[in-house]
């Protein structure tokens, strides 16, 4: 397939795929470019005052994302800044100092969420935050009545309200604000595609702040280097504790012990079932299991009103289980929650499992993450091994190193559009990014050096362990890297080596992690 003419017309399509995709990613920031933006004015005595208030100490990352934003702001040029960090790592407070920066200057600001539950959240927190300043904080909620969605359209439009908060409700046509200043969009990877085109088309002279929590794999960070500005937060807060994951088989003494103890000691639980049609049965079941346990359930399909009094509820502790669907993915906060159970653990993605993760663990106190496969699962390595593979990300920040082959072609996905991570997936996400990094640099003008289409047919030289037989080759040996990925990787890192320099620096790196460079390395290196 490499070698053959499949392989150089699927190569040529995704070359063609990424110049396109590169043009359009620089035209819609040229016009950003070209559009006199508004430039905010210095920060102002309540803007210090403001910042002076927030009870926890900023990290080194978190006090840079704020500086590039607050310097972002203060310029003419619109801002289209994306802040990319970890569950619980402060990002939020990043928006909460640009929207207050920008109602102090006189602007409004629109706040999108992908949940409803995860836009009342952010209404709290930004009334409590700005509860002692003269700004008025609104939602625009499916669970809000139709007289009071209209005063809030009224007031938004009339310039009554500084920060509206919502879902893409926001992006209706009815929806029109007075003096429109910051966009702020939280958790961008779970919007769609077209609600993103949309973001682009209805904020395009505006400043646009957005907050992801889904890593950017580093090769696409540097491909899209040209055309959009990222700030990372990788620092955990001060004090937080890492959350104890494990996998288990399904057991319901066991389910007991972990609900009884969590809330013995004063916390809540979330049990996550993925399934409505069986949600009743598990709650009951799990209110036979433990006697006095207050226990509700929370899924999408619920009647509106019921289910933001049974979030309410738990968020004011009144809950001690909440037995829940995928719907508590999204960002929420709730610092008593410091365990959750996720039933059938298997069926789902590793990304899936880690946003999970985060819903606890977010105070300082020691949480717990307890992954239930069925029994018979347990013995079948496949599934056993995708599970556990959570376990090796338990550190803060391993957001960053989830970026495994399936996370960093979903990565594609959310930030290239469907079509985009088509291509991706086709000839492998390095190459694509790669072929999007050198079309960028084209398009800018940047001089970029050709790439050299080889191929290589030795004779002489085995260049595979099986095929040398314990004779002579050119190859990274079993027993030099035993783990088959790391030694993908290996082969990866040298194939994407371009220069003299590149091999060195890959054989000293080598040399540091695996010791001392076999023979067949060697001959490898020399190739």
């Amino acid at each position: 397939f490499l070698g053959g003419d499949r392989w150089a017309k699927v190569s040529a399509r995704a070359r063609r795929a990424a110049e396109e995709y590169a043009a359009r990613i620089l035209r819609v920031e040229a016009e950003r470019r070209a559009r006199a933006g508004h430039a905010f004015a210095p920060d102002t005595d309540w803007q210090r005052e403001f910042e002076d208030a927030f009870l926890y100490e900023e990290t080194a990352d978190q006090a840079a994302a704020i500086e590039e934003t607050r310097r972002d702001m203060e310029s003419p040029r619109p801002m289209d800044r994306l802040i990319c960090g970890d569950v619980g790592f402060g990002k939020t407070e990043v928006a909460l100092r640009a929207a207050f920066k920008a109602v102090m200057d006189g602007k409004q600001v629109a706040v999108l969420a992908p949940t409803t539950v995860l836009a009342q959240q952010h209404e709290r927190t930004f009334r409590e935050r700005m509860a002692d300043y003269p700004v008025r904080v609104d939602l625009l909620s499916r669970f809000r009545s139709k007289g009071c969605q209209t005063r809030t359209l009224r007031a938004a439009a009339e310039g009554a309200v500084d920060i509206l908060i919502g879902t893409h409700r926001l992006l209706q046509p009815d929806v029109r604000f007075k003096n429109l200043g910051l966009v702020v969009v939280d958790e961008e990877q779970r919007f769609g595609v077209k609600h993103k085109e949309r973001f682009k088309e209805a904020f395009l002279g505006v400043d646009v702040l957005t907050l992801s929590a889904t890593p950017i794999p580093r090769t696409l960070y540097l491909a899209l280097m040209g055309a959009r500005d990222i700030s990372t937060i990788e620092t955990a807060p001060a004090n937080r504790l890492p959350v104890e994951t494990t996998v288990a088989a399904y057991d319901e003494r066991l389910i007991r012990d972990i609900i009884v103890r969590e809330v013995a000691r004063g916390g809540q639980v979330f049990f996550l079932h993925n399934r409505i049609g069986s949600i009743q049965r598990v709650r009951d079941r799990l209110a036979e299991l433990a006697p006095g346990t207050r226990i509700a359930i929370g899924h999408g399909q619920m009647p509106e009103a019921e289910l933001e009094e049974v979030m309410m509820r738990f968020v004011a502790g009144e809950i001690d289980v909440l037995v829940a669907t995928t719907i508590i993915e999204s960002g929420l906060d709730i610092p008593r929650a410091n365990t959750i159970i996720i039933d059938r653990a298997d069926r789902f993605g590793l990304a899936d499992l880690y946003q999970l993760r985060g819903r606890v663990g977010r105070s300082q106190r020691k949480a717990y993450a307890w992954l239930l496969l069925p029994r018979h699962l347990m013995i079948e390595a496949d599934a056993r091994k995708r599970v556990s593979a959570i376990r090796q990300y338990s550190d803060l920040g391993a957001g960053f190193k989830v970026a495994m082959r399936d996370l960093e072609i979903r990565g594609a996905g959310n930030l290239l559009g469907a079509e985009q991570s088509g291509h991706a997936a086709a000839v492998g996400f390095e190459l694509y990014c790669r072929l999007l990094k050198e079309a960028v640099a084209r398009l800018k003008g940047e001089r970029i050096a050709p790439r050299v289409e080889a191929r290589v047919r030795l004779d002489f030289l085995p260049v595979s362990e099986d095929a040398a037989n314990g004779g002579v080759g050119a190859f990274l040996p079993r027993a030099w890297i035993p783990d088959a990925r790391q030694r993908i990787e290996a082969y990866r890192h040298l194939a994407e080596a371009t220069d003299a320099a590149d091999l060195d620096q890959l054989a000293a790196r080598w040399k540091d992690r695996f010791g001392r460079r076999p023979q067949p390395v060697e001959w490898l290196l020399g190739l």
